[in-house]
């Protein structure tokens, strides 16, 4: 299944680096301001995808733990946090950005506390609300960085961020069997070790300068350098690292061991995206940073 996931986002990736080259109808063109599809456009209907798979299985979680979550509702908050995130006009000042954001959240918040209050009763929605704004930030707001990324980047640089990020997950595994002794957070994740996050560092260093060095010689423009990539590799590392331990907290509380299962033999979507969605903001602003 790994294989078969891998190979779906290499096609998926390659698919829009093709579609970023057609040409627009005319009525599109003149709307949109693009003679040409803008970047990213086969991603966001992926992200969409996965965003509200994702945001299932962060509503039946949240229903385990008693909490009157809405599927409907939680993708609903996440498909608002992808658009506000994505389709923000690059000519908007600062200032007025965060406010549509801000905007979002609150729209978000109202429209969530009038569902869940819909049969005249006020019990469980403030847990509800606040279940709502996770998905919207989780999987809307943080997801959408990806995609931000994209229309700055080319897909390639997308692609070596997430395989910097998955890169250490590997290499802590293999490392935290060989020689892992020191328990990392033992109350959260008992498999986890030490020896096995410092591997893991290692490794995403490793492919994270290599990765750059391939970009490069490769003509991909905006990418990052070798020592970067190095870099990029151990705060993609630690970040990842952390973004696994919040799905876990999230698991643990729900008193599950997936997310779901949609992927077999891998668990839920959760469980695939854990790291890689701490990491989005992170390689973002890396990124901004280095060009």
């Amino acid at each position: 299944m790994g294989t078969l996931l891998i190979l779906g986002l290499v096609l998926g990736l390659w698919l829009d680096e093709v579609v970023d080259h057609l040409a627009l109808p005319g009525f599109l063109a003149d709307l949109l301001g693009h003679e040409t599809f803008p970047p990213g456009t086969v991603m966001f209907v992926i992200v969409i995808g996965l965003s509200f798979e994702a945001a299932r299985e962060l509503a039946a979680m949240l229903g385990r733990k008693g909490i009157a979550a809405s599927a409907r509702v939680s993708c609903g908050a996440a498909l608002v946090g992808l658009l506000v995130s994505t389709f923000v006009p690059e000519a908007i000042e600062g200032t007025e950005a965060v406010a549509v954001v801000a905007t979002a959240a609150a729209a978000v918040l109202f429209a969530s506390m009038v569902f869940h209050s819909r049969r005249q009763s006020v019990e469980g929605v403030m847990a509800a609300t606040g279940g709502t704004l996770l998905a919207f930030v989780y999987l809307g707001l943080m997801f959408g960085f990806l995609l931000a990324i994209r229309r700055h980047h080319e897909v390639w640089t997308v692609l070596w961020v997430l395989i910097v990020t998955k890169s250490c997950d590997i290499g802590a595994y293999f490392t935290g069997r060989a020689i892992g002794r020191h328990k990392l957070i033992p109350w959260l994740s008992p498999g986890k070790t030490w020896e096995g996050l410092a591997g893991g560092m290692v490794v995403a260093s490793l492919v994270g300068a290599g990765g750059a060095w391939l970009l490069d010689r490769s003509g991909v423009v905006g990418g990052p350098g070798p020592l970067i990539g190095a870099f990029a590799g151990l705060l993609f590392a630690n970040v990842g690292q952390a973004g696994d331990l919040m799905a876990s907290m999230l698991k643990r509380d729900a008193g599950v061991k997936d997310s779901g299962t949609a992927v077999p033999g891998m668990g839920g979507l959760i469980d695939v995206l854990d790291s890689p969605l701490l990491v989005f903001p992170a390689a973002y602003w890396l990124l901004t940073l280095a060009s």
